[in-house]
């Protein structure tokens, strides 16, 4: 992206030297409104369909005034890339009319004129009055969090009226969502999503053997997720809850015991945890994950039993036993 600073769009030679930089830029822009309010200059090209109405995109963005090569505002610096709902985290109109021309992988520049950017006030004492701005938008990821949020405001006989594809669509990208929340810490966030894909596949009334099967196993890595974000969460016994839950779908599930491990080690319970991952190991001998929560787990128990052995010690040194007469 040109916002790494090393070049920007108006510091190249090329251009008429009479013309301010915006008016330049300008000149190899598209009208996407008609009136020259929102011009726009795509640079990289996405692939598939435009983002959709209500939808959430995970993106890159640098704002600039004209004149200046440094950015008034950017999220290029920040670890985790910015997720922002459209018809709820964008501010600037312009903003949201350029998103929904764009494509996923796309890196495109939008020129926006006052009426559609900070208005004639502007934004003291960044943006001064009626300024227009440039703004850089590379699009990472595109979540149709309209639609599913749509879905599950639906009844549960309303949900059952469409196909068993369209609600593991929903449920996919519940999921897909929730994990991008986890990935940046916002763990609240991902039960929520994770939970909701849960509540949708229960409300499922199943048509056939091979249907119900499909959706407990589209539940065992909900169940997973969900128990790996509650002891993110320190909500042990929770954590603990929707590990057993994906034992009851996969008994055999070396990542439902490992987990069943981890909360069983937080909750000091160390006979429960070598339990489980007892019977982890034997599945997958030679998962490092396993083999050292395991190690942790045997000289936590041992030194439990270590100062059990000396408490008793210590009480029973004082006690010399009925008086011989």
């Amino acid at each position: 992206m040109a916002t790494n600073g090393l070049s920007f769009p108006w510091s190249s030679p090329v251009g008429n030297r009479n013309l301010s930089p915006f008016e330049n830029i300008r000149q190899q822009m598209d009208d996407i409104v008609g009136n020259g309010g929102i011009l726009k200059e795509m640079v990289h090209p996405g692939e598939g369909l435009p983002v959709p109405q209500n939808a959430s995109v995970l993106i890159h963005y640098s704002g600039f005034l004209e004149y200046s090569d440094r950015p008034f505002e950017t999220t290029t610096h920040l670890k985790y890339p910015r997720m922002m709902k459209l018809g709820q985290d964008l501010t600037l109109p312009g903003m949201e009319f350029g998103l929904l021309t764009m494509r996923k992988g796309e890196f495109s520049r939008f020129l926006l004129q006052p009426c559609y950017a900070y208005g004639e006030l502007g934004c003291p004492p960044l943006i001064p009055a009626a300024s227009p701005v440039l703004f850089e938008i590379q699009i990472l990821d595109i979540f149709n969090s309209g639609e599913v949020d749509d879905f599950v405001t639906l009844s549960p006989e309303e949900q059952n009226t469409f196909s068993l594809s369209k609600l593991m669509e929903v449920v996919n990208t519940l999921r897909s969502f929730g994990n991008r929340c986890f990935k940046q810490n916002r763990y609240e966030k991902a039960k929520e999503r994770y939970k909701q894909a849960a509540v949708v596949l229960a409300n499922r009334v199943q048509q056939s053997d091979v249907e119900a099967r499909e959706l407990q196993m589209a539940l065992l890595p909900l169940y997973l997720n969900l128990s790996l974000t509650e002891l993110r969460l320190e909500n042990l016994q929770k954590a603990l809850k929707y590990a057993n839950k994906a034992l009851d779908v996969d008994s055999g599930s070396t990542k439902a015991l490992f987990r069943c491990g981890q909360a069983y080690l937080e909750l000091q319970n160390y006979e429960k945890a070598h339990e489980s991952l007892v019977k982890a190991q034997r599945k997958k001998p030679f998962d490092c994950d396993i083999n050292n929560l395991l190690k942790k787990v045997t000289l936590a128990y041992k030194d439990s039993l270590d100062k059990e052995k000396d408490l008793y010690t210590k009480m029973f040194q004082g006690f010399k036993g009925p008086v011989e007469m």
